[in-house]
């Protein structure tokens, strides 16, 4: 989605409904509870102490670490290839598990999206948020309307370009389209 005229968004779709929807009912299991370096600080304090979940709470757990982690390779390809446009670090949304941690399950990295001062950078910068966009090994939807934008801005950038070319060659002006004097 586009924010003004200065920042374009790539996103990974949120959660589906199937792991909003679950609850962790049955055959209770103890487990030691932990987080990864990367989720320490929405770890909660008694979060590493012995807790008791069901087979349905750690199914639910292993599906959210499988989108955590998704989502956060998918934001990094886009940051990686951003060449410098990404106007920020990815930002994540999260859902807090079973075991109280927070999963990251959507993402999105703000890309500078303007035009450049000449169409040759113009056309540089479209160039690069298509990479951007279509980094991921799985681009959403999102990333390739994003990608799909970038090519226009590339094709107008193209045109322009060799408008200026073709005013430099013959000068400022057209030339005068010839005209034909006839008699009868």
């Amino acid at each position: 989605m586009i924010q003004a005229s200065r920042g374009l968004i790539i996103s990974i779709g949120a959660l589906s409904a199937s792991y909003a929807t679950q609850s962790p009912v049955s055959s209770q299991q103890t487990v030691q509870v932990a987080s990864s370096p990367t989720q320490a600080d929405t770890q909660p304090a008694a979060a590493s102490s012995t807790t008791q979940l069901s087979d349905e709470a750690l199914a639910m757990i292993d599906k959210l670490k499988a989108r955590d982690t998704e989502v956060r390779q998918h934001e990094q390809a886009h940051l990686a290839a951003s060449g410098g446009l990404a106007t920020s670090g990815a930002t994540y949304t999260y859902e807090r598990g079973p075991d109280g941690i927070n999963y990251a399950i959507g993402g999105e990295v703000n890309i500078d999206t303007s035009p450049g001062g000449t169409p040759q950078e113009t056309i540089d910068r479209a160039r690069t948020i298509q990479a951007a966009a279509l980094a991921p090994a799985d681009p959403s939807g999102q990333d390739r309307a994003v990608a799909a934008q970038a090519q226009q801005m590339e094709a107008k950038a193209r045109a322009d370009l060799a408008q200026q070319q073709t005013q430099s060659a013959y000068g400022a002006t057209p030339a005068a389209a010839p005209t034909l004097d006839v008699y009868a």
